[in-house]
């Protein structure tokens, strides 16, 4: 027996079940096909868990230096079975919320592994979608008009560093760990890497980041990197950068043993367990990919600005697709192909207007060109920086280290990149981020009042210091 709809959704995860709700909207008939959970690696192996995690490092590390707040908070401890029993019971509650939302939707779902097959009895078009139940029913036949690839990613290893949920982790083996370890060596300090390395060093753990680039979070502003290492360096985090894994070397026995060749010099690391944070790649295995003529490049599969593969018909959206592997962006691409496939004709998505958040302690927050970015794409720059230490709010919070830095055209005065490191960042660059939508210049941020005593009077600030013109520096 075969079922039809409008659109069937390969994954459920944030960007498939968000399609889905779009698609209900307009009236399509839906059906989401997952064989994990709802909400997917965001919501069970990623955003939400790893965010609870650190919340509750900064918790732990804040207690510890209370009495700087002139509260004695004695014999403070960590128990790290209720730290993972509170990240359990927010996924719990926000997985229940998902599932609502697709009855609320009428969205029919398939708890299994979808399949595209090719032209059949059942559609000239490839396109057509077997489910392999998890239950071990009988195979169902979903027959759709569109299909949306949405079946993300998982972490990246490399050769030699295969994961063994033991001595050698990836961040999915690392959100289950019962007790945390003693000592960790982090392979890789780009996004993932730096918010385990400050999570793990503000829950007490000896960390070690080896990062094969000149600086740690490469994508970001290098006046970010730089920032992000001295303070990392100055919470007891050691960074190796320029190193090179040697995967060779691995030795694993009562903890883990790695050589890394550093400037020429080959160094040995030793610690309790490894994490291997090397980025991620694309789950495009054993979908049925090879029954169509969708094209895929590089692991990842190639689509038009509205998200269509070379089958006009099937979409693919997310991980999947490679740029920027955001929750937040893969929800919106959903948004676009639902729309473009419905008639509703979307705008392109400007991956430069896209902000970017890293949840370390500190935060850090971007949107558009860095400044080198923007120098190599031809523009003359102008900065306007300024720092946290000038900011009342920020001194009140005991957290003043970091900066507000804005990139600036110099010819038209347009707002062409924000970037900040420091407290709550990731709360604040929705601004930035609405400014550079707007096409703001620095003199509009600078002339919408920002209240006082507030962290965003140093975007304010920033905007003024484009000019010289920077109130409290």
């Amino acid at each position: 027996m075969a079922t039809e709809y409008d659109l069937v959704i390969l994954g459920g995860g944030t960007g498939g079940y968000v399609a889905a709700i779009r698609a209900s909207q307009l009236g399509l008939k839906v059906a989401v096909v997952e064989k994990g959970k709802l909400g997917g690696t965001c919501l069970h192996a990623g955003c939400i868990p790893s965010k609870a995690l650190l919340r509750s490092a900064e918790v732990y590390s804040t207690t510890k230096k209370s009495e700087e707040f002139g509260v004695i908070a004695k014999d403070v401890s960590l128990d790290f079975s209720k730290v993972q029993e509170r990240k359990a019971k927010i996924t719990d509650q926000l997985y229940k919320g998902v599932q609502h939302l697709m009855k609320q939707g009428k969205i029919d779902v398939y708890e299994g592994l979808g399949r595209i097959l090719g032209p059949s009895i059942f559609s000239p078009m490839p396109g057509t979608i077997s489910v392999e139940m998890n239950s071990g029913e009988d195979n169902q036949m979903l027959i759709p008009k569109n299909v949306i690839v949405a079946t993300g990613s998982r972490p990246r290893t490399l050769p030699g560093l295969e994961i063994d949920g033991t001595y050698v982790m990836s961040s999915d083996e690392a959100l289950e760990m019962s007790q945390l370890p003693k000592s960790i060596i982090i392979v890789g300090g780009g996004v993932i890497g730096i918010e385990w390395a400050s999570m793990l060093n503000d829950f007490g753990v000896e960390v070690t980041v080896i990062e094969y680039a000149d600086r740690i979070l490469p994508t970001e502003d290098k006046e970010v990197s730089k920032e992000m290492q001295r303070l990392m360096k100055k919470k007891g985090v050691k960074i190796v950068t320029n190193a090179k894994v040697l995967p060779e070397s691995l030795e694993k026995s009562e903890g883990v043993t790695i050589k890394a060749d550093h400037k020429g010099e080959e160094k040995t690391f030793k610690a309790e367990k490894l994490l291997v944070s090397v980025g991620r790649q694309a789950n495009v295995e054993g979908i049925g990919i090879e029954n169509t003529d969708i094209v895929v490049d590089k692991g990842y599969i190639v689509t038009n600005e509205y998200f269509q593969t070379k089958e006009s018909h099937i979409y693919a959206i997310g991980d999947v697709i490679g740029g920027l592997q955001l929750a937040h962006v893969a929800s919106h691409e959903g948004i676009v192909a639902v729309e473009h496939m419905a008639n509703e004709n979307p705008s392109p998505i400007d991956y430069s207007m896209v902000s970017k958040c890293i949840y370390s302690n500190p935060e850090v927050a971007s949107v558009g060109y860095t400044e080198d970015e923007a120098k190599e794409k031809g523009f003359d720059v102008k900065i306007g920086k300024f720092s946290f230490r000038a900011i009342g709010k920020a001194l009140v919070y005991g957290e003043s280290d970091g900066f507000v830095k804005l990139v600036v055209d110099k010819e038209t005065d347009d707002l062409l990149g924000v970037h900040m490191i420091g407290p709550h960042v990731t709360d604040m660059i929705s601004e930035a981020g609405l400014a550079r939508v707007l096409d703001a210049t620095p003199w509009e941020v600078a002339h919408t009042i920002h209240p006082h005593p507030t962290l965003s009077e140093a975007i304010g600030e920033a905007a003024l210091a484009v000019d010289g013109k920077a109130i409290h520096s």
